[in-house]
C-alpha cells in the first residue's frame, strides 16, 4: 500500500497518534497500545482500532501484544507534526503569552498550517529572536491587547 503523502492528508487524529507515538519511541525506546491510550486519554481499544488503521495505512508497522514501531513514511510525518508543534510553541512563548494559552492554541492550530505559513513562521521567529528590541516593542503592543480580551464585559 503506498504512505499517505500519496493520499489524502492526514487528520488531525492520526497526527495526534504519531506525535504521541514518535514521544514515547524518543523517551521510553518503545511505544505501546497501553501507553499511547493513557497518554491520549482514551481506551486501548480505540487505540488498537486506529494502530490497525495506521498499519494498513504504511505509517507503522503492528504486531498484537508486540508493539509497533513507525515505518519511514510515519516518522517523517510525526516529525514534522513535532516540528510544527515545537515551532508553534515557540513562537507563542517569544510573544509572552500565558502558558496555558499557548498550549490551548497550539493544540488547536498545529493540524491546520500550510507549510507556507510554517515557513513564514519560521522565518518570523528567527528574525524576532535575533532582533530583541522589536521583540520587546512587539510584547509591549500585546500587553495592553490581552487587558482588553480578558477584562470583563460590561
Amino acid at each position: 500500500m503506498p504512505p499517505r503523502s500519496a493520499k489524502r492528508p492526514a487528520s488531525s487524529a492520526v497526527e495526534d497518534y504519531l506525535e504521541q507515538i514518535l514521544e514515547l519511541i524518543n523517551t521510553k525506546g518503545y511505544a505501546r497500545v497501553v501507553d499511547i491510550a493513557e497518554r491520549l486519554s482514551i481506551s486501548q481499544a480505540s487505540v488498537t482500532n486506529m494502530v490497525q488503521k495506521l498499519d494498513a495505512d504504511g505509517l507503522l508497522k503492528y504486531e498484537k501484544y508486540r508493539g509497533l514501531a513507525l515505518t519511514t513514511a510515519g516518522e517523517a510525518l510525526a516529525r514534522n507534526i513535532t516540528h510544527r508543534h515545537h515551532l508553534l510553541t515557540d513562537f507563542l512563548q517569544l510573544l509572552g503569552l500565558d502558558p496555558q494559552v499557548i498550549y490551548h492554541d497550539v493544540e488547536g492550530m498545529e493540524h491546520h498550517v500550510s507549510p507556507a505559513t510554517v515557513h513564514a513562521i519560521e522565518s518570523l521567529t528567527s528574525h524576532l529572536k535575533r532582533r530583541p528590541a522589536l521583540l520587546n516593542s512587539i510584547r509591549r503592543g500585546i500587553v495592553p491587547a490581552r487587558a482588553r480580551h480578558s477584562a470583563p464585559s460590561a
